[in-house]
């Protein structure tokens, strides 16, 4: 099952302040934004010119609290993240979003129910469904306004998510390049990984998976 990324509908934010955020691969700028409708704060990392008008190197994370806070190797997010800092530093120009859509939107006392699913033999994408959700809830129309805050209309987007090339196109945000972001495969997340690649649509190579199971986008 596939899903298609419907148009995303632009999302009202404001922007608040920055600050420099040393980091073990960069120095860079942290920047933070308040949701209208929902008053959750996100933020953006930034390193070097980005307003210039070529294709800035960007990543569109979404919040996983397990992954990128304590270390889960459930799923692959924490890898993504730190894997795309490392890139952007290397490169000395890009952009990070940092969307706090934990769950890949059913919040995070919900996905912790959904583990608990998937500890019974669901996958990640049934798990959500039992659980009354959308096996993707998250919206990409808080990035419109975000990238513009920096200039940005063209970028080189790292994901292995058609969903989310499919919607920054949609907004106007041209992605000139896939740069895929293939990190942390283990036997903890093989089904997981698997499961986002034939149900989900990412661009990865499905294994055949072992007993353990899994985390979120």
């Amino acid at each position: 099952m596939q899903t298609s990324a419907a148009t995303p509908a632009k999302e009202e934010l404001d922007y608040i302040t920055s600050c420099v955020l040393p980091t073990p691969w960069a120095q860079f700028t942290l920047h933070a934004f308040v949701e209208h409708a929902t008053g959750k704060e996100h933020l953006a990392m930034t390193l070097g010119e980005i307003g210039d008008g070529q294709p800035v190197l960007a990543r569109v994370h979404s919040e996983c609290m397990t992954g990128d806070v304590l270390f889960s190797q459930r799923c692959d997010c924490g890898a993504q993240l730190e894997g795309a800092l490392k890139r952007i530093a290397a490169e000395g120009r890009g952009i990070l979003l940092y969307l706090r859509q934990e769950g890949r939107g059913i919040g995070l006392i919900n996905k912790i129910r959904a583990y608990r699913l998937q500890e019974a033999g669901a996958d990640t994408v049934q798990a959500n469904e039992q659980l009354g959700f959308k096996a993707d809830a998250r919206n990409y129309g808080l990035c419109q306004p975000m990238f513009g805050q920096f200039g940005i209309k063209s970028v080189r987007l790292m994901t292995n998510n058609p969903r989310k090339i499919e919607a920054m196109n949609k907004m106007g945000i041209t992605v000139t390049e896939r740069v895929p972001l293939l990190v942390n495969r283990n036997v903890f997340n093989q089904r997981y990984l698997n499961t986002k690649a034939s149900k989900l649509g990412h661009m990865l190579t499905p294994i055949a998976p072992p007993a353990a199971e899994d985390g979120e986008l």
